[in-house]
């Protein structure tokens, strides 16, 4: 991994285990039966790509190809099966919005709470702490358990923290359907901010438009293998043809 590399796949494989059985004695009968019990899925199959400090890459791929596995990944909320994963930089990921939100605390100590979770130490939450709230529009509510909130109130205060940590990699996974039209161009505008900052940025989309608009570089993942690695215009061809 060269000083200029964020993130370096080489020959990454994962690989989930599936059990068809739910109850004990649904297990026991299909032993005896001699019926399938556990199932392996091949998610990702020998991943080998670099991404540059800098650089917007769009992942795009039809459902079940193995874009949110690849994410997760990267975020380290999995591990690879085999092969070898290197990045350079803090991660913020974007993908499960809130993971580390309890309801039964209120939006401020969530803030702190994920804040934390998120890499920042106490007094560097304390310092972003207005932005955060200003930026989700919430101020009303912030001393509110979050049990109470909107589904839309909820996703724009766990953006809002996870964008606040100034990370130098973003995962970002479909978030732009966060909250109404005003906000979601608000969240675009801030992950361009990050984009001119020189934040390497891994961004997952069903919307070509916002591919052609924001990313350098384009990767098609199909039934867990790279398809293609190149310009955009190559990519969304190939993506029409899977």
């Amino acid at each position: 991994m060269t000083p200029n590399d964020a993130i370096k796949f080489h020959q990454v494989n994962k690989y989930f285990y599936f059990q068809h059985q739910r109850t004990i004695k649904e297990f026991i009968q299909a032993f005896f039966r001699k019926e399938k019990t556990l199932e392996k899925v091949h998610a990702l199959k020998n991943l080998t790509f670099t991404i540059k400090e800098g650089e917007t890459v769009g992942i795009i791929g039809k459902n079940g190809a193995g874009k949110s596995t690849l994410l997760k990944l990267i975020a380290r909320v999995s591990q690879p099966t085999s092969g070898e994963l290197e990045m350079n930089g803090t991660v913020a990921p974007l993908i499960e919005l809130g993971a580390g939100f309890h309801p039964e605390l209120t939006g401020k100590e969530n803030v702190y709470l994920n804040g934390v979770i998120l890499g920042l130490k106490e007094s560097e939450v304390k310092a972003k702490f207005d932005e955060i709230v200003e930026f989700a529009e919430i101020r009303q509510f912030i001393d509110i358990p979050i049990k109470h909130y909107s589904s839309g109130m909820y996703m724009r205060l766990a953006f809002s923290v996870a964008v606040f940590t100034n990370p130098r990699i973003l995962l970002i996974d479909e978030i732009f359907a966060v909250g109404d039209s005003d906000f979601q161009k608000k969240c675009f505008l801030r992950m361009k901010e990050f984009k001119k900052s020189g934040a390497t940025i891994v961004f997952v989309s069903h919307d070509m438009k916002e591919i052609e608009s924001f990313c350098d570089r384009v990767i098609v993942l199909h039934k867990g293998e790279v398809k293609y690695d190149g310009g955009i215009e190559g990519g969304i061809k190939t993506y029409g043809t899977i």
